[in-house]
């Protein structure tokens, strides 16, 4: 295998390497086959493709506001641990337990081993401790998970946070993290304790993981599709994000060309990709590869002019100054505006032959070539000067305390020393629009989206694109009458293409399939319309979580902004209690600010207050939120919480159980799996749950099947849910219909379809199907009685979520409404717990009395 990039094609002909190059000069955007062709440019052309990709490079800098100056960070490189569980065939940097034990090092490094470096490199003026290890140690060695449980760390993962916290603490270091492969829900772990994180995506070409022979062969993590999840992870987590490619370890110019593409589509999509390092391969020796050569410059100098071209001019591109030979101006020419972490005291523990250059001869070199050396920190200036969502409020003080306010680079006379990380104690205080859940229906919003709209959620043409490619759903031309028969026969036998079937049915079959599903319900729950009396409190709509589907979410700043303080929850409790609530369901955005303990000091002061009420409250993506912030499991999180009053949770934030239409709705939100995880472990706690499917938006009946399918297996195993909820998707105002990319809601038919397929796909496993009066009005609720729904949720109170959404049907029903619902349907109706069980007859009279609505002249508490 060679180090140079090899094709099995012909190099290009001098036509395709003219055509390409001109697009370039021109500015034209370049497909695949165009950088392939032009990372084999060499000679006069090399120069000619460099030029152009300076000029890019030159104006971005411009645009910046930092012409002609190129960075490079002031760092102590901190080797956490050289154990690994995969086998990269390159590799010096992973070790084994019994090399380390005979070179009398621990399989970690120590608490006071990672201080002493981040306290000395502190004393000489560096800002960044890049934190790298290998991947997921414990998984492979024994002797990693021996000193992870002695030392009290539940994984690798807790011990880089606990460390990270320190440094803050006591160096004043930002750490920049390398763990390797991370999921969604390490990324909410660590990024309170980071400035930036990163991992080098290498290459896209999966024969180099999958084929015997290959350097990344034998290691799970070197996956393409794993690597590119975690670089879109990094981005729906907000993370400031590092990565790159390795070149010369056998991949072609093609491979190559579409490993770039990757990144750039992950770039675009997300804006969070910081930099974008280029590396080339050099052989080690003790290595499998060490005879291979190594990528010779011109391959190095045309991937960062083509990577310049696709990128665009903001993009900042690195290029290690210690593996070029001092070769620095020919870099420059092509077009970096970085030279990565350069430390005075640490070797490169990945290459640990190439020693760093010292910071003056990186000056006078890069003053040679015409361009001025500044300092940045870890986290490049654009994010520091964007603040949130990007930086954690808990890192953000100590990232400001080096920062150039101005610029966003290093502040050259800050004094680097260790500040308090703490994580807030309590709920912040009440303040804005804390009325919107009266005013929404008398003065409605403000404005029909977020100030941030246009940055908060990704970007929208990228979004575009994605789902067009999807196309529409095609009807499908199934035998209804057979899927009709096997639906009334017995549900539980429907196939997947018969359900498929049955959800596109319309006219004369979508009223038979419906009048099935009326039956099924009759014979599982009877006739009776339940219905609860339940106060719906959302403490907080400030979220930075990125849903592009959500109307509630509000930057701290947005005029629609409000938080409640603990008191005013617990007032707000009593009043539901007052007038025969059983039940307070109580949710909120995702608050910077918010402590992990703040859902603990919620439900406990409920409690408190109103110890007779049911607690149904915090969606999973509370509970991941939560669980992260303290540190602690999702188990013990839930168990606290259960512990301090909550009895229930929702099981909203599920949206549809598929991470192909979640990560088009949602930017930041949890992933299906862990949503998963979230309520069967609820479940086995004791802590039952509802279940919920938003639909109608750019999802298909295929995702609906998926939904449900998952829904009654998990059901079948735990037996947890209360029910299920159907939320037909406002669009009004969401900023996915917006933004011109989802349809308007569901129409009359597919919200018959779905009520009537939940009925029959979850039973008789879950016998409880719930329609949403807020979202379809009285007479689509009864609709939906008369089509397999037994249940109409509760009177609410106040309904902020759907309102700000567009919903045109109030913010509260009276029992009376919720009863004149039921009736209008030609059922019985009955008033129920959150669990279904009967309501005492003090509750009963309570709510009859006030009607299960507040009065109008309570006052609203600020």
């Amino acid at each position: 295998m060679d180090g140079t990039a090899t094709d099995s094609s012909t190099p290009p002909t001098a036509n395709a390497m003219r055509r390409a190059l001109r697009r370039a000069r021109d500015g034209v955007a370049l497909d695949v086959t165009e950088a392939a062709v032009l990372l084999q440019a060499r000679g006069e052309d090399l120069l000619d493709l460099c030029a152009s990709a300076a000029r890019v490079r030159d104006a971005g800098l411009e645009a910046a506001g930092r012409p002609g100056v190129i960075t490079y960070s002031k760092s102590v490189f901190i080797p956490l641990t050289r154990l690994c569980r995969d086998k990269c065939h390159y590799c010096t940097f992973a070790t084994v337990p019994g090399k380390l034990r005979r070179d009398g090092h621990g399989m970690f490094m120590s608490p006071d081993e990672v201080l002493e470096v981040a306290r000395r490199g502190a004393e000489l003026g560096c800002k960044e401790a890049l934190i790298t290890l290998g991947d997921k140690p414990e998984d492979r060695w024994p002797e990693a998970r021996e000193w992870l449980d002695a030392h009290g760390y539940d994984d690798t993962i807790a011990y880089v946070r606990a460390m990270s916290i320190r440094i803050l603490e006591e160096t004043g270091l930002l750490p920049h993290l390398n763990p390797g492969v991370l999921g969604w829900t390490d990324f909410q772990r660590l990024k309170p304790v980071s400035a930036s994180m990163g991992m080098m995506l290498e290459t896209t070409a999966t024969r180099l993981w999958s084929e015997p022979g290959g350097p990344h062969f034998g290691s799970p993590d070197k996956e393409p599709a794993v690597r590119l999840r975690v670089l879109e992870d990094a981005g729906r987590s907000s993370v400031p994000f590092t990565s790159g490619l390795l070149i010369g370890i056998g991949e072609t110019h093609q491979e190559r060309a579409e490993s770039l593409f990757a990144l750039r589509r992950v770039s675009r999509a997300y804006h969070g990709v910081q930099e974008l390092i280029l590396q080339n391969f050099r052989a080690k020796p003790d290595t499998a590869m060490r005879g291979m050569p190594d990528a010779e410059l011109d391959e190095l100098v045309a991937t960062v002019a083509v990577a310049r071209h696709l990128m665009g001019p903001a993009a900042c591109l690195q290029a290690p100054p210690n593996l070029v030979d001092g070769e620095y101006e020919r870099l420059i020419a092509a077009g970096v505006d970085d030279w990565g972490g350069v430390s005075p005291l640490t070797p490169d523990h990945v290459n640990p032959e190439r020693p760093w250059p010292q910071i003056e001869r990186l000056a006078e070199r890069s003053a040679a070539a015409g361009f001025e050396l500044r300092e940045r920190l870890a986290v490049y200036p654009e994010y520091v000067l964007r603040g949130e969502p990007w930086l954690d409020p808990r890192v953000l003080p100590h990232v400001r305390a080096l920062a150039d306010p101005a610029t966003g680079l290093a502040n050259p006379d800050a004094v680097v020393r260790g500040l308090p990380w703490q994580e807030p104690e309590d709920l912040p205080e009440s303040y804005g629009r804390t009325d919107l859940h009266t005013a929404v229906d008398t003065e409605g919003r403000t404005g029909d989206r977020r100030a941030d709209f246009e940055d908060v959620y990704g970007d929208w043409e990228v979004l575009r694109e994605q789902v067009l490619a999807k196309g529409a759903p095609e009807r499908l031309a199934g035998d209804l009458r057979e899927a009709l028969a096997v639906a009334a026969a017995d549900p539980a036998r429907l196939t997947d293409d018969q359900a498929l079937a049955l959800f596109h049915a319309d006219g004369p079959a979508l009223d038979a399939l419906c009048r099935i599903a009326d039956d099924v319900r009759r014979d599982a729950v009877g006739d009776d319309v339940t219905y609860c009396v339940t106060r719906n409190i959302n403490f907080t709509n400030v979220c930075y979580t990125g849903c592009r589907f959500c109307a509630f979410a509000q930057r701290r700043t947005d005029a629609d902004a409000y938080t409640l303080s603990l008191e005013q929850v617990a007032d707000r409790a009593a009043q539901a209690w007052e007038v025969g609530a059983t039940e307070v369901c109580m949710q909120g955005g995702i608050h910077p600010d918010l402590p992990g303990t703040a859902y603990f000091d919620i439900a406990r002061a409920v409690k408190e207050r109103v110890p007779g009420i049911h607690v149904h409250a915090f969606s999973p993506m509370e509970v991941v939120n939560g669980a992260t912030r303290t540190g602690l499991s999702i188990r013990d999180w839930l168990q606290r919480a259960k512990e301090s009053g909550l009895d229930t949770i929702p099981g909203t934030a599920a949206e549809i159980l598929d991470d192909e239409v979640r990560w088009v709705l949602t930017k930041g939100k949890l992933p299906a799996a862990t949503w998963v995880e979230v309520v069967t472990t609820a479940h086995e706690l004791g802590i039952r749950s509802s279940s919920t499917m938003m639909y109608g938006h750019v999802d298909t009946p295929a995702h609906w099947l998926g939904h449900l399918r998952l829904l009654a297996g998990i059901q079948q195993r735990t037996g947890g849910f209360t029910e299920f909820v159907t939320l037909p998707f406002i669009h009004t105002n969401a900023p996915v219909y917006l933004a011109g990319i989802a349809r308007p809601g569901p129409s009359a038919r597919d919200n018959r379809a779905v009520v009537a397929m939940a009925r029959l796909l979850l039973h008789p496993h879950i016998p409880n199907i719930q329609t949403s009066w807020v979202k379809l009005g009285a007479e689509g609720a009864a609709e939906m009685l008369r089509s397999g729904a037994n249940d109409l949720g509760g009177t609410l109170m106040e309904e902020t979520i759907s309102r700000m959404a567009g919903s045109a049907y109030g913010s509260y029903k009276s029992v009376r409404d919720l009863q004149a619902i039921a009736e209008a349907a030609g059922r019985p109706h009955r008033q129920r717990t959150t669990t279904y069980g009967e309501v005492p007859a003090e509750r009963r009279a309570a709510a009859l009395a006030s009607d299960g609505h507040l009065p109008e002249l309570l006052p609203v508490l600020d």
